[in-house]
Parts: C-alpha cells; sequence; structure tokens
C-alpha cells in the first residue's frame, strides 16, 4: 500500500513504476486476459476506490455481462458511485476499462451507453459546472488531484486514457451502431484516448459526413476538437473556423464548431461568432444539444444557454448535481 508519509516528502516519484503505479499495470495487461475477461488476473485489491480497495470490483463487472438488464443497472450504478464517487476517480478505476469496454461492444449487452459513460468518467476530471473556454475541453490539470484514499487521481486518470486508447478498435466500429446514444458515448470516450489521436479524428470526421444524429453530430465535432487540443493538432482551429460561418452547414455542426474553436485559441470573440450564436441558439438546438456530454456536463437542464454565458461573457460557473441514473 501507498505510505502517506514517504509521499508527503517525496511526492509520488517513488512509486513511479512500479506495482502501485496503475499506469504501469494497466499497460501490462496482458491481452488475453482483458479479452478472456479474466478477473483472477488483476490485482484489484492493490489499489482503492470511494468505499476501500477494489476488491468487489471483478464482482460487479461480471453483474455488467448479465442478460438480466435490472442487475446490469445495479452493478453500473454501484461501480459509478464506487470508482468516480462524486467526480473523484478512484486509483481502481482504470483497471476496470478494459473490461467496460468489451461489455459495451457486445450487441446483446444492456446499458451499453451507460457502460461506456462510465468508461469515460474513469478518464476525465470533473467539471463541477464549469463551461468556460480554458475548461469546457480539458481533461484532467496540471495541478495534483488525490482521490479518496490519497492516490494521485492524475496517475489513474492518465492510466484510463491509455486504456481507452489501446482499445480504439473496439471503440471505433461502435460509431456506426443503431443506438444514438452509444454513438455519442463513444464520441466521449474516444476524446479522452491518450494515443492514436489521428486515426480517431479521421474517422470521426469521415462519419460527421453521414451522421444523422444532431446530438452525435455536435459530440463528433467537440471529440475532435477535445482530441486537438489535448495533442496539440492545429487542424482542429481551421476545420472548426471554417465551419461555424458556413451556412450549408447543419445549426448544431456550426453551434458545436463555435464553441469548439473558442477553447482552441485565445482570440477575442467576434462580432460575427456571436450573430452566429444569438441566431442558432433556439430553444429547439438546446433541447438536442442538451444530451451532448460536454455540454451536459456544465448543466444537464439548460447547457448550452449556460456554457455560452460562460464563455462568451464570463459568467460563473453554476456547480450541478451530476447523476447518469436520474
Amino acid at each position: 500500500m501507498i505510505d502517506h508519509e514517504l509521499v508527503r516528502e517525496h511526492g509520488f516519484e517513488p512509486y513511479e513504476g512500479t506495482a502501485l503505479d496503475v499506469r504501469a499495470v494497466i499497460a501490462g495487461l496482458p491481452q488475453n486476459v482483458k479479452d478472456g475477461f479474466r478477473f483472477d488476473a488483476v490485482p484489484w485489491g492493490r489499489f482503492g476506490h470511494a468505499y476501500g480497495p477494489g476488491d468487489n470490483i471483478p464482482g460487479l463487472l461480471a453483474q455488467v455481462r448479465s442478460s438480466n438488464a435490472e442487475v446490469v443497472h445495479a452493478a453500473l450504478r454501484e461501480l459509478w458511485a464506487s470508482i468516480v464517487h462524486q467526480g473523484t476517480v478512484g486509483s481502481v478505476a482504470p483497471l476496470t476499462i478494459p473490461f467496460l469496454l468489451r461489455a459495451a461492444s457486445d450487441p446483446t449487452a444492456h446499458h451499453r451507453a451507460n457502460t461506456l459513460n462510465l468508461a469515460s468518467a474513469a478518464a476525465r476530471r470533473e467539471h463541477w459546472g464549469s463551461g468556460t473556454r480554458e475548461t469546457f475541453l480539458q481533461v484532467t490539470r496540471q495541478e495534483w488531484m488525490y482521490d479518496c484514499g490519497g492516490y494521485a487521481m492524475n496517475w489513474s486518470i492518465e492510466a484510463s486514457c491509455s486504456a481507452i486508447a489501446a482499445d480504439t478498435d473496439l471503440l471505433l466500429p461502435l460509431l456506426h451502431a443503431a443506438d444514438p446514444d452509444i454513438r455519442t458515448a463513444t464520441c466521449y470516450a474516444l476524446a479522452t484516448a491518450s494515443c492514436e489521436a489521428g486515426r480517431i479524428t479521421d474517422a470521426l470526421r469521415a462519419r460527421l459526413a453521414t451522421e444523422p444524429s444532431p446530438t452525435v453530430r455536435a459530440s463528433i465535432v467537440l471529440a475532435v476538437a477535445e482530441l486537438a487540443r489535448e495533442h496539440n493538432d492545429p487542424r482542429a482551429v481551421t476545420w472548426s473556423r471554417t465551419l461555424w460561418p458556413d451556412p450549408t452547414q447543419l445549426a448544431d455542426v456550426r453551434v458545436s464548431a463555435a464553441l469548439a474553436w473558442l477553447c482552441l485559441v485565445d482570440d477575442p470573440v467576434p462580432n460575427d461568432l456571436r450573430t452566429t450564436l444569438d441566431t442558432l441558439s433556439t430553444a429547439e438546438l438546446t433541447r438536442l444539444l442538451n444530451d451532448v456530454p460536454w455540454i451536459a456536463n456544465v448543466d444537464n437542464e439548460n447547457g448550452l444557454a449556460r456554457t455560452l454565458d460562460q464563455m462568451l461573457d464570463k459568467a460563473q460557473p453554476r456547480a450541478i448535481d451530476s447523476n447518469p441514473w436520474d
């Protein structure tokens, strides 16, 4: 276990690359362990969540694969409360991701979108209603964060992003799933990947050309922008700057592209962007974009308006109670 006196004196560096570094553990998980749901080969008890060591996690993950939808629902609810408790990513959370993604990839599984959203939550910092230009597309923070047991959340989030990247090939086909909720959740998960950004971006942009759902289209645009921000890819600036003024583009694409561009540059807000957003941000579009995860994180009832208030007029964030089961 972590020696907190050692951490107070030297930080987490003495544990870097050791058996207590969850990043090293997730990188070393063999493919057959992940594909075969070999829970016995994973050191769950070495890491923790909000309620203690992670020994109970494999039982819950097994229930996620149940043919009974109510059993799956209950297991996901308990996993959510434990491994990303009130936005705090527990150190055991990254170890769940390979199994969550494989469960979500099964076309016969229940609650597939919520399973993907749980994996995404383990790969992100909690925004607590913040939708500023600096935070809207931010996966993590530079300063150190700690979970309920004192473990470095920065390491846990980094390990989760690596776990998602390692399973890019599982996720990309889900961009074409029949259920738009699954496609939206897939965009949100892929946006956190620690590598494969170029291939993921190409797949997202290709899907945008044929995507029929406004919610998914907006999620595609924001996922491309988040990947660009995290991986310092300047192409998304030009791409989003081309989209939002273009009257031939759909309103959901233009508005999401405007949000993306605002988060990718430090430029003052142009008057024509304000005009575009004022014109296009109708009550109907606001309703359609309410389920876009980035926007829902700002406010799950009136997310677009609150996001625009923060980005355009520097309004203060209002913390929300984010509960995926309500």
